[in-house]
């Protein structure tokens, strides 16, 4: 039986608020750019705090594009609920049910509460509608999509230029929490395999949102990041790849 997990612990740094299993110094703009699953949930959980919904729910739909499961439980909450978007329960479910594909526990519950509101008809309607979805934004495609992006921003950045391949080369974060800190990492911790090799990344992600925790709560709002400092700065948009 699925019970519901406290939130995936996140690293804080003043009044900004990290991603869970990655460490402070890790988000830089060039990381975020190379990661928009993760920058565009973070893009969009700023715009939500603000209630800017339409533009929220803009950004959590350009995360979802590469598999992050938090942002498309969003997009089924703002659905459900009717926020910056009519209300629409039918497709509201269909986004969970993508945001549960991966089983995380509390995505799941929440699908499941969401069905037994439905009645019949809208039943059989989200589960058409939500097929059309999962050919956009389920894990057999959106998953290749992030990879060959990662793939490509990491061969870019470790060439023998960066002298990746020998050893000593520190990195100082320019941007991001971190910069003006002094702090440095070494280029292996910085481009480890959790962080920038597909298969090992979706599985620190599973870990984070997916592992069982001790004890049990009750299922309550999906959590929000809090606005970072001003003096963040964001990238600018990545195109597709």
């Amino acid at each position: 039986m699925l019970t519901a997990q406290p939130p995936p612990e996140r690293a804080v740094v003043g009044n900004y608020i990290g991603e869970p299993g990655i460490p402070p110094e890790m988000l830089t703009s060039g990381f975020l750019s190379a990661h928009p699953d993760i920058r565009w949930r973070r893009e969009a959980s700023y715009s939500y705090n603000r209630k800017e919904y339409e533009l929220a729910l803009d950004q959590f739909t350009r995360a979802a594009r590469y598999a992050d499961k938090p942002s498309q439980a969003m997009i089924a909450e703002m659905y459900w609920k009717g926020l910056g978007v009519p209300q629409d329960r039918e497709l509201g479910y269909a986004w969970m049910d993508l945001a549960a594909e991966r089983m995380y526990p509390n995505f799941v519950i929440k699908r499941e509460r969401y069905w037994q509101m439905l009645d019949a008809a809208q039943q059989r309607n989200a589960i058409e509608r939500g097929q059309q979805l999962l050919a956009e934004y389920g894990d057999d495609v959106a998953k290749p999509r992030l990879a060959k992006l990662m793939q490509r921003a990491r061969r870019e950045t470790t060439g023998s230029h960066l002298g990746y391949a020998g050893g000593g080369l520190k990195i100082t974060p320019m941007t991001g929490p971190l910069a003006g800190t002094g702090v440095t990492m070494s280029a292996e911790e910085y481009y480890a395999d959790e962080f920038w090799d597909p298969q090992h990344y979706f599985t620190a992600q599973d870990a984070e949102w997916g592992s069982p925790k001790h004890g049990q709560v009750d299922v309550g709002e999906l959590e929000n990041v809090a606005p970072a400092q001003k003096a963040t700065p964001h990238p600018e948009p990545t195109p597709d790849p």
